[in-house]
Parts: structure tokens; sequence; C-alpha cells
């Protein structure tokens, strides 16, 4: 999830100890496609559970709330009245996100919060951090209403908020992903560390790229290029800066680029008129197709690094207005290059803040 705005959050400052890594079981969200994933995590004294996106494409916690009533009617909703340890800052303002947790593109300020600023006891895997600053969901546009999470972790790449805690505790400054289609379940966040039994061979590590505002960390990696089946599309060669995101399903670019890939797939692939930045295929079509899109980034060791999109991941399943036709993976945004879950459940991923770095190592399925 692409945040069009977040504001900063200091971490605590604790005495610093040394901390494990912590494992957090992830359970796969089915929205016709395998591409959302969301663990547990509690907040307040005594403890009360609520489940998030663990979300590298934002920097701050948003939780529903009781104070969001039948908007978030559908989630879990954290009590504040029954935390000893809550502190209400009593300042509301709106986030708006890029995307949401579903895989279509926004249209207008449709992925919108209503928030109020407090801090609490919040804790992961039986680790706890005291005095985090997040925000309480206290209202929520319809788009929200059928998550089945409570709110948004995130995970930028500067430690903020509850992973700064847990950093300033000992933690290891860096976590990994294993997130696997719902079939195969056992899918994990490893916050502090990286599971060895679950890919094959060395992880390759890219520098992360720099941002030209700071107080946004996102994931970036410079891509130098890409191609569909081996062949290179007629896009206008450039660097372009792709925010890898684990809270956006799809992958997202302009409509130049998107457009570029689509023609060397089929030239049935059409705008979906209906739904603004999507495209469309007879379904009919789908499995007569070869599809492997390959994107280029240059590795810490100097060489080239294919991050594969492959064709398995060209349909996200038939839109429920028109059975007939079925979406396609990318979608268009004018100035966005994101890399959501279609990518990344192909990898065993490491996002190493410590280091400003990622690492992508084959995870086997």
């Amino acid at each position: 999830m692409i945040p069009v705005y977040a504001r900063q959050i200091s971490g605590p400052i604790l005495s610093k100890r040394s901390l494990s890594s912590i494992d957090v079981p992830l359970t796969d969200y089915f929205n016709r496609t395998d591409l959302q994933w969301i663990g547990n995590i509690t907040v307040g004294t005594p403890p009360q559970t609520v489940n998030v996106v663990f979300d590298t494409g934002s920097f701050d916690l948003e939780v529903s709330s009781t104070l969001c009533g039948s908007a978030c009617a559908n989630q879990i909703q954290f009590d504040p009245t029954k935390s000893s340890t809550f502190v209400d800052h009593a300042e509301e303002s709106t986030m708006d996100f890029g995307t949401g947790i579903g895989i279509d593109p926004v249209k207008g300020s449709n992925w919108s919060l209503t928030v109020r600023n407090a801090t609490d006891t919040v804790a992961v895997g039986g680790v706890s951090v005291p005095n985090v600053s997040f925000y309480m969901i206290v209202n929520q546009t319809e788009e929200w209403a059928t998550d089945p999470n409570s709110g948004i972790q995130g995970l930028g790449s500067k430690a903020k908020g509850l992973f700064a805690g847990l950093e300033a505790q000992g933690l290891p400054s860096l976590f990994s992903f294993y997130i696997t289609p719902q079939s195969v379940g056992n899918a994990e966040l490893i916050l502090g560390g990286i599971d060895h039994s679950k890919f094959k061979g060395a992880i390759t590590y890219v520098p992360i790229a720099q941002s030209q505002y700071p107080e946004y960390p996102f994931w970036l990696l410079t891509n130098l290029g890409f191609s569909v089946n081996n062949k290179m599309t007629s896009a206008s060669p450039k660097n372009r800066i792709f925010v890898f995101d684990s809270g956006t399903s799809n992958v997202v670019m302009p409509k130049e680029d998107a457009e570029a890939i689509y023609a060397e797939i089929s030239p049935n692939i059409k705008p979906y008129t209906p739904i603004s930045g999507t495209y469309a295929i007879p379904c009919a079509e789908i499995s007569t197709l070869i599809a492997e899109i390959q994107f280029f980034f240059k590795a810490q060791d100097g060489k080239i690094l294919p991050l594969v999109v492959p064709t398995s991941e060209l349909s996200l399943g038939a839109y429920p207005e028109d059975p007939t036709m079925c979406q396609t993976v990318i979608n268009a945004m004018e100035d966005n290059w994101i890399m959501g879950a279609s990518l990344l459940k192909h990898y065993y991923s490491v996002w190493d803040i410590g280091n400003q770095r990622m690492g992508f190592a084959d995870n086997g399925l």
C-alpha cells in the first residue's frame, strides 16, 4: 500500500540488549488471487490482538478502533478504554493511500482513512515495546470495509515506531518475507532474521536507491529495463525507480510502460474501461499465452539480477461484472512504478535496513 503522505513517527528510546529474531506467521487473504498476507500484533495493556498487513509501502501503524463504529464493522477494533497504558493525543487527520488491499487501482480518494494519533504499548511475537506512536482509525472509505485485517503496520527502509523500538532492544535491523500461495501455506515474516530453510542457493543483494524525499523511506530499486519472453520492450530506455511494496497486490507503472509490455504478450489485452487503469483479456485466451516478464536490477556484486513475474501471474481472474474477461497483472498509474506481491511471492526477500539493501533468493515455489 502506497500512502500519498505519511507523518514521521519517532521510536521509543530503550536500553540496548540482545534480542532474538521474531517469527510472525502470516495468513493468506485470498481475494481472487494469492496477493495479500496478514499477521497478528497486540496493542494496549492488557494486550488486544489485531491483525495487520505488514506493509513495506508505508511507514506507520494504523489500527481500527471502537471510535470507527459501523464503518469498521468487518474488522477487529482496538478499544482504547480497556488499555491502562493508552495515551490519546486527540489530533485527527486524513491519510490517502495510492493502493489498497484489493487488486483494483486507486480511483480518486477511494482508499482513505481518518485517523487519531495516540501512543500505547505494542507487541509482536510476545516482545513488547512501550510508548509506540500509532494512529487509531476513526473512519474509513467504503473500499476498506470488506478487508479482513484490522490495520496496517508500515515497514519502511528507516526503522520507525514498533520496529525502531525492537531495534533499540537489540533486534538486528532487517526483516524477511516468505510469502506463499494459499495452497502451500506456512507463510511467515521474520523480524530481525532470515529463515535459511525457506530458500535455495544464495541471496543476491541490490542496494536501495536514495529517495529525494527522505521523510518517505520507501524501498526503492533502480530498474535497468524489462523484457517479455526474453525480448526487450519498445518502452524508452531509462532508469525507473520501483517501489517494492508488500502491501500492493499488482505491478503498477505508467500507461506507456504497461502497454509496451502488453504489446509483446497479446494484441487482445486492452484497457478495461469500467475501471480506469486496469486491463483485460478474454479469459479463454489465457491458457494459450506465454508471458514471462523480466525486470532487471544491478546487484551489489555488479552483476545484473533479473526478477521475474511468471506467466502464471498474468491473469488476476475474471472481472465479476464480465466473467468472460480477465484482469491482467499490470495496472496503469502515471508517475508510479510499484512492484507488488505478484513478483514478491516468487522470491524469498530480505529487507536490510541496516545495510540499505534488498535481497532475493529462490523460494523453491
